[in-house]
Parts: C-alpha cells; sequence; structure tokens
C-alpha cells in the first residue's frame, strides 16, 4: 500500500519523538535516579536502601549497641519492621520485630492524640483553660493558674525550667498523678509565661489527669482501648509498670565506667506514664507512623482523630532557636524549628520532619516522619546512644531523598569523641577548683536532720557509722553517702552507681552559725536534666544546728 506525500511529514515527526522518549528513557538509566524536587514523591516504588544491613552493623558496633529495633515506612507501605541484635549482653535471645522497648517521650504524641480525640468530641477544647476541666490545678502564678490552656500543656512553654519538677518522677518515685498535680503549685517558673521554651514532663503528667477527669478513662486505658488497639499495636503497653511482666522485651543497658553493662531492670511507677511510659516494638510503631502519616487515618479508612485535630498536633506553637550544628553534623542545619503538641517540627535538607527522641534509663529511641515523600523512620534501642538513632536515620532518610553522600557513622564517631574530651575538661576544671584542706563549719552531727522542699518534700540527712548521708524520702534509689568536698559543700555519692546523678549539696548558715538551706547542683553537665537539684531549695524542719 502506497502511502500520501501528505502523511510522511506527521509520520516522520512522531517517529523522531518516539525516539527521543526512548533515549531520553535510556539517559536517566544510564545516570541513575533523579533528584527530588521539594515536596515531590518518589516515581518509583519504594525500596530499601542497598546498604542497610551493613549500615546497621556498623551504628552498633561503633555505638556498642546490644539491641536495636527498625521500622521504616514509606507510601502508605511498611518496608521494614525488624530486630537486631541481643536482648541482653551476655545472653543469646535476639531481638525480633516483636520485642518491647521503653519509648519514654516518644508516649508525649499518644497524649495529644488522646486529647484530640477529646476535641473532636467537643469534650474538650484545645485553648481553653485547663481549671475548666481541672478546678483544682493550680501553677505558681495565680495568673498563670488561670490562663495556662490544654495546648500549653503540651508544648513547653509553661514558664517552668528544663525538667523542672522531674524528680517527682524519676528515679521510681512513691508520688501518684494525684500528688504529683497537687505540687506542681509549688515549683517557681524560671521564665515568664509563653515565652520561652524549656522541655518538661510535668505538663504532660498534669494532661493525663486532665483526660482522666473528663473521659473517665485512666490514661493507660485510654490510650490503649481507643488508640493502640484501633491502629493494631497488638504487642504494646502504656505503662513502664508492665515491662517486667512481659516476655518478649529488651534489657536496658548504660555505659557505666567505661563499658557497656545490663542495668537492673527499669522500675518506674505509673505516674510517668502520659510523659513516657510506653512499651513498643518495630511491628507496632510502624503502623503507629502511617497512621500518623496519613493525617490520623487508619487502615480501614476510619479516622482515629481527626485531619483538623493532626494539623493542630503538628503546627509549631511554640518556636525553639535554631542553633548552628557541630562542625561534624553540618548537613543537619536547621532553617526552623520548633514544638507542636508532642511533635517536634523541624526540617531537615529543606524538607518538613515531625520528630521525637526518647530517654529512660538503658532505653534511647527517635521517631521520624516526613510527611511530604510520605517517609517514617523509628530506631528503639537498649542503650542510651543517641548518636546511633541518629547516625541511622539520618543515613536511611538520605538515601530517599537522593542526598549527597554523607557518612553519618563516622560523623557521630567523632561527634562523641569530642564530647568525650569535653566532659573530661569540664571534670578535670570541677575538681581543680575544689578548695583543698578547708573543713565544715560544723561537726558532722549537725548536720544531720529532716530538710523539706516545698514540692518535692522530704530529705533527710543522717549520721551513720560516722559518715554522713543522704536520703531523698518519695525516691528509695536517691540515697547516698555526703563526701566533703570544701567548706560547707558536700558531694552525694548514690549507692545506686547506676544512676551516675552526682550532686553537689551546701549547707547555708545564718548568721547564728546554723543552718538555714540546704541547695543542690548537679555535680557535672553529663548528669541528666530529669535530676533537676538546681529547682530545690531544701529548708530544716529538725536539724541538730539548729
Amino acid at each position: 500500500m502506497k502511502v500520501r506525500n501528505s502523511l510522511l511529514p506527521c509520520l516522520t515527526r512522531r517517529l523522531l519523538a518516539a525516539l527521543f522518549l526512548v533515549l531520553l528513557v535510556l539517559t536517566m538509566v544510564a545516570s541513575g535516579p533523579p533528584v527530588l524536587a521539594q515536596g515531590a514523591r518518589t516515581p518509583q516504588k519504594a525500596s530499601l536502601p542497598p546498604d542497610l544491613e551493613t549500615t546497621v552493623a556498623r551504628v552498633m558496633k561503633t555505638f556498642e549497641v546490644p539491641g536495636l529495633s527498625l521500622a521504616i515506612v514509606k507510601d502508605g507501605q511498611v518496608l521494614l519492621a525488624r530486630g537486631y541484635g541481643v536482648k541482653r549482653l551476655g545472653q543469646p535471645d535476639l531481638v525480633d520485630s516483636r520485642t518491647l522497648f521503653g519509648i519514654a517521650s516518644n508516649s508525649k504524641v499518644f497524649t495529644a492524640v488522646a486529647l484530640g480525640q477529646l476535641v473532636d468530641e467537643g469534650k474538650i477544647r484545645w485553648d481553653a483553660p485547663v481549671i475548666d476541666y481541672l478546678p483544682d490545678f493550680q501553677m505558681y502564678d495565680p495568673a498563670v493558674s488561670r490562663e495556662i490552656t490544654v495546648r500549653d500543656l503540651l508544648c513547653h512553654r509553661c514558664g517552668l525550667g528544663l525538667g523542672a519538677g522531674d524528680l517527682m518522677l524519676w528515679p521510681a518515685s512513691d508520688l501518684n498523678r494525684k500528688e504529683i498535680l497537687r505540687r506542681v503549685r509549688y515549683i517557681k517558673p524560671s521564665s515568664s509565661f509563653r515565652t520561652r521554651y524549656a522541655y518538661n514532663n510535668i505538663m504532660f503528667v498534669v494532661a493525663g489527669e486532665l483526660l482522666e477527669r473528663v473521659s473517665g478513662l485512666k490514661w493507660e486505658d485510654f490510650v490503649r482501648e481507643r488508640i493502640q488497639k484501633k491502629v493494631g499495636m497488638e504487642f504494646s503497653n502504656t505503662s513502664c509498670a508492665l515491662v517486667d511482666k512481659e516476655s518478649n522485651r529488651a534489657w536496658p543497658h548504660v555505659p557505666l565506667e567505661g563499658q557497656v553493662v545490663p542495668v537492673k531492670s527499669l522500675y518506674l511507677t505509673e505516674n510517668v506514664n502520659p510523659a513516657g511510659g510506653i512499651n513498643s516494638c518495630a511491628e507496632d510503631m510502624a503502623k503507629w507512623m502511617l497512621v500518623l502519616l496519613n493525617n490520623g487515618k487508619l487502615a480501614d479508612g476510619s479516622q482515629l482523630v481527626s485531619e483538623r485535630a493532626m494539623t493542630e498536633i503538628t503546627t509549631i506553637a511554640t518556636p525553639i532557636p535554631v542553633s548552628k550544628p557541630a562542625p561534624e553534623l553540618e548537613p543537619a542545619a536547621m532553617n526552623f524549628n520548633g514544638y507542636a503538641l508532642g511533635l517536634r517540627i523541624r526540617d531537615y535538607r529543606r524538607y518538613k520532619v515531625w520528630t521525637h527522641t526518647g530517654g529512660l534509663e538503658g532505653y534511647v529511641s527517635q521517631v521520624w516522619l516526613m510527611p511530604e515523600i510520605g517517609l517514617g523512620v523509628t530506631v528503639l534501642t537498649n542503650q542510651e546512644s543517641t548518636a546511633a538513632f541518629s547516625a541511622l536515620t539520618n543515613q536511611i532518610v538520605d538515601y530517599y531523598l537522593r542526598a549527597p553522600k554523607f557518612d553519618w557513622v563516622e560523623a557521630y564517631r567523632k561527634f562523641n569523641e569530642r564530647n568525650a574530651q569535653r566532659s573530661k575538661e569540664e571534670l578535670d576544671k570541677i575538681y581543680a577548683s575544689r578548695k583543698k584542706d578547708t573543713r565544715p563549719s560544723l561537726s558532722l552531727p549537725e548536720y544531720a536532720g529532716l530538710y523539706r522542699d516545698a514540692w518535692y518534700g522530704e530529705v533527710e540527712v543522717k549520721l551513720e557509722n560516722g559518715q554522713l548521708t543522704m536520703q531523698f524520702k518519695h525516691s528509695p534509689e536517691l540515697y547516698g553517702k555526703l563526701e566533703h568536698w570544701h567548706h560547707d559543700t558536700f558531694v552525694a555519692r548514690w549507692f545506686d552507681r547506676e544512676l551516675r546523678a552526682d550532686a553537689f549539696v551546701t549547707f547555708v548558715l545564718d548568721h547564728e552559725g546554723k543552718i538555714s538551706e540546704v541547695k543542690m547542683l548537679p555535680f557535672s553537665s553529663d548528669v541528666d536534666f530529669s535530676y533537676d537539684y538546681q529547682d530545690l531549695l531544701l529548708k530544716p524542719v529538725s536539724v541538730v544546728g539548729r
């Protein structure tokens, strides 16, 4: 069949266009995957980083992590939910996808979502005063008591200092949540209301009490029934107090005297749960991330919490100053940073991130969500190495962003090395500042007695076998000897060395030479901020020196 000459130009153009498309595809294949534009999703089916197993092994070896649980989700699918390593050093039991770890402060967003459900039901409002639901709640400043809202409880802007009141939570305290709620009124603020970000846990405990007062369900029961079960988090629980009852759990480990060792099983009472009590695993955290990334929508298409509530939960309420990263970590530089409701909001390589970390004795974790590319990563560990979860998360995220190659494991190794040197230099300065050849102003028996802080309660100093000791009445683990440092300052060396939380104890004398008050400070900056000794002002109740 002959083709009319008038059709030839048209057919030629089509042929050339087809050839051009073939050449374009071949060029893209030869040059590798395209760099994603801001906000774009990968056009290819998501896959795992090809060197993931090697990276995990390297992270665990470099940062001495016995066991690790990793979950990765992408574009609505679970790509990985797996355990690595051992549950406990010296024992053969391996971590699997259902092994439980304490997720600590990654519990906070569960509290925010639970309150979001009550907002959806019209039972509370984000910006309603807390006293509308907890009439007996008071802050130190009566004006703040009237103004503080449900939202304020969840975003670290209430005016309290970093970790203020945490000594009522850990080490394990016998104070229940209702008693903690009553004592909050005695904690002095460190800044004006709503003017500064300062991370705290106590307000989440208050939020847990508000949840119970409005819903009629304990925080633990509400979160288990109305969140975890609906999400399908079959293996998780809602209480630190339940961890000993679980057979498939990771054992906590800490670096102690130069080596990583297993420590006593984590024991905390239920008072901490709304701020950090959940135990979870890779399988369950993968399901949880999918719900959060899908704006609160469950697998069956129903809403766990409304999209409107999710917008509130993921919108910055409290700005956090953007600081320059350590030189080793330059690619992690941020352009914005802030805290929403139970989540921190920042950017990474110019993409928005919803994230949180968690830390309890022997456990640290990180949840990292990037809604613009549908990516979620959770890392749970049974060792206190934040460098481990940071290096692993960043290495994984860089793969999906098609970012320039960067060795995060080596970067964090150098970062840790420099921090260790800083800690050594700090301790050297502390010991060099000690005034030697000084003596206490009083005889040792005159320091013994009962002291009381307005918000914490009673602390007792005793003379036992010629040695002064200190015992925090509500915290059995805070019991140790007082070693004379200089003048009227002693150092509390806790008998439980796993605490790693020694403190300076200074007795202040009045004009008559009697003890008027006792102040405390962490021994060094390496003491965890939750040992908020600096917020105590101990007054003598019955002291020989008076």
